[in-house]
């Protein structure tokens, strides 16, 4: 642990960090065709889920595999708001979302009020993740739930969660989700402007994401737990209650997510149910675990290289991708536990020798 805080903090990291944050910042301002803005928009996204699902698994030891139920909750509440921002703009030019309209109802459910509200959706996009991972890590860390007895419970709501949204009963808008988005406050979303927009401030949900987590991580509350992960009974029995710290981190995380989905569905134009099944939260992990599990950097990195292999396999090889998904994560935990920060953690003994020879002074013959 010690040696991750001082990579953390090492003048090379710093420098890593800022120069990722001037390169991300730039994109869009250096000739990124326009088709791309979106897409590497997601990517940031996907970088903020990643160092969610990083803080409670490479830090607390509590492997997920239902983040990607907040990630759509969150992607939901803005969905809300963004087929409410343009009631009587549809096929049937009602104050009701079109897919109401066609089942038949004759008014807007309760959940759906205040949603008109950009401030409103915003908030609820971060508690509605944040209640629901409240609720359920409260009796599920009381209950002494943990190691995969865990993740199966956070699969099996993540899967109930799925078929409930599923139904057109639901209000959500069934298989097709929530879609047609035309603006958000007021600009429209194809405009190439918005769309840089909604970029900039992605890249500064990520790098905000970042030091929030890295606070978390190196203060005296990340400490107790690496602790927990690592001796939950002993630090137990040293007067921490490791119910209350694993319930913080699990709803920060949580909360997280929800911000990742808030920001992704502007820049994607849907969002189903397709987004929180559980094969999607398994990708979570996967991201984490070939980035390299307990290093923030590490765990942005594995999301990036992962989503973009699976973006152009499925364009090159579309039935490849599960396939490759597979024997990638295969290959990530029997060769490089540690991920690919670990792989260059173990060859930086080797890189010094060579330097080292290549600077030694050549012997006088």
């Amino acid at each position: 642990m010690l040696t991750r805080l001082r990579e953390m903090h090492s003048p090379l990291a710093w420098g890593l960090i800022a120069g990722a944050a001037l390169l991300i910042a730039a994109l869009p301002a250096i000739g990124l065709p326009e088709y791309l803005v979106p897409q590497f928009g997601k990517f940031l996204c996907f970088g903020i889920a990643a160092l969610a699902m990083d803080l409670v698994w490479g830090y607390a030891g509590i492997l997920s595999l239902g983040h990607g139920l907040f990630f759509a909750l969150g992607g939901y509440s803005m969905g809300m708001y963004l087929m409410r921002s343009i009631a009587g703009e549809g096929v049937y030019r009602s104050a009701l979302p079109d897919f109401m309209v066609f089942l038949d109802w004759k008014t807007l459910p309760w959940y759906w009020s205040g949603f008109q509200s950009f401030g409103f959706a915003a908030v609820m996009s971060l508690v509605v993740p944040g209640v629901l991972a409240f609720v359920f890590g409260w009796f599920a860390f009381r209950s002494r739930i943990r190691g995969v007895y865990f993740s199966i419970v956070t699969q099996a709501l993540t899967y109930a969660a799925t078929l409930l949204f599923f139904q057109n009963a639901t209000g959500f808008g069934g298989n097709n989700g929530l879609t047609d988005f035309k603006r958000i406050l007021g600009a429209p979303l194809h405009d190439p402007t918005t769309r840089r927009t909604l970029y900039l401030v992605s890249a500064i949900a990520l790098l905000g994401t970042y030091f929030v987590c890295r606070f978390v991580v190196t203060s005296r509350l990340g400490r107790v737990l690496t602790a927990v992960r690592d001796a939950e009974l002993k630090t137990r029995f040293c007067g921490y209650e490791s119910t209350h710290y694993k319930v913080f981190v699990w709803t920060l995380s949580a909360m997280l997510c929800g911000l990742a989905g808030a920001l992704y569905v502007p820049q994607v134009g849907i969002i189903n149910p397709s987004e929180m099944q559980p094969s999607n939260s398994i990708e979570m992990a996967i991201w984490v675990a070939v980035g390299g599990r307990g290093t923030l950097l590490g765990a942005v990195l594995g999301a990036w290289l992962v989503v973009g292999g699976k973006s152009w396999l499925t364009a090159a090889i579309p039935s490849a991708w599960l396939y490759a998904l597979g024997a990638l994560f295969v290959i990530v935990t029997l060769f490089l536990p540690r991920g690919l920060v670990g792989l260059g953690a173990k060859l930086r003994p080797a890189v010094d020798m060579v330097i080292a020879r290549l600077r030694r002074p050549a012997k006088a013959t």
